[in-house]
């Protein structure tokens, strides 16, 4: 059984903002795949069905982003769900945006969200990272993630996470290169 983990704040205020883009990866897997509601209280919201014949769990924390390792421990905890097969989807600051990464443990680079998962579960899970860019100055970030995307950022980033569902299959059959590449090759045909 996979675990996919989107990192975001609840309510309409962070819906659409640059630290909510977990969140609108997981709506968008859900839709996608057609995954139905599995169990969802005043604190998380859980989704359960396939990605391409792979068992999955949608996960998202209904508590401040800062607030979600307890939850999430708790749910992998209970499901016995191994860190190989979870999969955390962040924003990341020092990614160009409109740019993924992929990678397993690491540094939590000051993201508050996965200091909160890195305090209950280690650094051994795997992350999918999307770039947001980086305001400039560090004094600028905290509210810069909680702004929402410019227009033309938003229609962008809106064709990265249809991508994004599109291409899902091959990260959860380990195929890791074939996934970014398929990615990066179709956003710059997208640009032409």
């Amino acid at each position: 059984m996979y675990l996919l983990c989107g990192l975001g704040n609840p309510g309409k205020k962070y819906k659409f903002t640059r630290h909510n883009v977990g969140f609108r990866i997981i709506d968008k897997l859900i839709s996608f795949y057609e995954i139905n509601n599995y169990k969802s209280d005043n604190k998380t919201l859980i989704h359960k069905g396939f990605i391409n014949q792979k068992p999955c769990f949608l996960f998202k924390s209904l508590s401040y982003m800062n607030l979600t390792g307890p939850y999430l421990s708790s749910f992998i905890n209970f499901y016995k769900i191994s860190l190989d097969k979870t999969i955390i989807i962040h924003d990341d600051l020092d990614i160009k945006f409109g740019k993924i990464k992929y990678k397993k443990g690491g540094s939590n680079g000051g993201h508050k969200g996965l200091e909160s998962i890195d305090e209950v579960l280690g650094t051994e899970y795997f992350r999918l990272r999307i770039g947001i860019g980086h305001p400039g100055q560090k004094n600028l970030v905290d509210k810069y993630v909680v702004e929402n995307f410019k227009d033309t950022d938003e229609v962008i980033f809106k064709k990265l996470i249809s991508l994004i569902s599109k291409n899902f299959s091959f990260l959860i059959n380990n195929n890791k290169d074939l996934f970014l590449n398929k990615i990066a090759e179709q956003m710059d045909q997208k640009k032409k």
